[in-house]
């Protein structure tokens, strides 16, 4: 039997091509498959203007299974908590005042455990002007102490980063600071990946730089076009926008966070159209491949 032999231009790229796919980077694929949260937050007009039974039926109508609490809108943690037992709702975390954790301790960790929270937090460190060394300090006194209270309780601390803490200090920055003086065991952190990019910082980054201590996240994406790089804490509401519509760098966040094992993920979404927006972030993630 005679054998053909390829013509020399055929066999010539048939070598380029595998030199090709030999030489390509490997490429990382992967999904959202979490459980997709909410803070509550996000619907603070409608719990004062429609009331809790009303605005938790339209969390559920989103899908929503998970929930993070910022208040229990005069209701107590009993009959709040009811009112999410009724609705398959799960109260996973809930923020309260750093003032509360301060002086009114044991009642944090009463409520938290009423709530059936695992986890509780502080979003907002209180400080006058630029946020100083001075009151950094004085944060990992409370929130050391906090995280030492809720964790006889079985409940896990944690801090809600806001942008403000990136201010320089030493070799880094006054969030280096917080992170390094608070005990790994007693507390953990939030990260909200807009109150990260606002002030010019790196989710994928601080997330590689602090691992272990990263535990749950608030998906917030920000309108394009809006400066970053400001250490305020404060931009309009309004640049919040529907996920996947603004300037987040989606696929690199979600890597870094499936490959430190982020616990919870909560979608927080401030804007005036919230109830308009969160069904597009949902669907966001729902259909996002990287």
């Amino acid at each position: 039997m005679k054998l053909r032999v390829p013509p020399m231009k055929l066999l010539l790229s048939l070598a380029l091509a595998l030199a090709a796919v030999s030489s390509a980077p490997a490429q990382q694929g992967g999904s959202f498959t979490s459980p997709v949260g909410l803070q509550l937050y996000s619907l603070r007009s409608q719990f004062a203007l429609r009331g809790v039974p009303w605005t938790l039926d339209r969390v559920k109508e989103f899908g929503i299974t998970e929930v993070e609490l910022a208040g229990t809108y005069n209701l107590s943690a009993a009959q709040f908590r009811k009112e999410l037992d009724a609705r398959g709702l799960k109260a996973v975390s809930s923020h309260f005042p750093y003032s509360r954790y301060k002086v009114d301790l044991d009642a944090v960790v009463t409520e938290a455990k009423a709530l059936g929270l695992q986890y509780a937090g502080c979003a907002w460190i209180d400080h006058v002007g630029d946020f100083d060394e001075t009151e950094a300090r004085d944060a990992v006194k409370v929130f050391n102490r906090a995280g030492e209270a809720l964790a006889k309780a079985g409940i896990t601390f944690f801090y809600h980063c806001h942008g403000y803490e990136f201010q320089p200090h030493g070799d880094g920055t006054l969030f280096d600071l917080l992170m390094k003086e608070t005990r790994p065991g007693h507390v953990s952190y939030q990260m909200d990946i807009l109150w990260v990019v606002f002030p010019g910082q790196d989710p994928a980054k601080l997330m590689e730089k602090y691992p272990d201590r990263w535990k749950l996240m608030h998906l917030k994406d920000l309108k394009k076009g809006v400066a970053t790089g400001a250490l305020t804490g404060h931009t309009d509401v309004k640049n919040d926008v529907a996920l996947g519509t603004g300037q987040m760098n989606w696929p690199s966040i979600f890597s870094a966070a499936q490959k430190i094992g982020i616990k919870h993920y909560f979608i927080e979404d401030e804007s005036p159209t919230s109830m308009e927006q969160i069904p597009n972030s949902i669907a966001f993630l729902k259909n996002l491949k990287w």
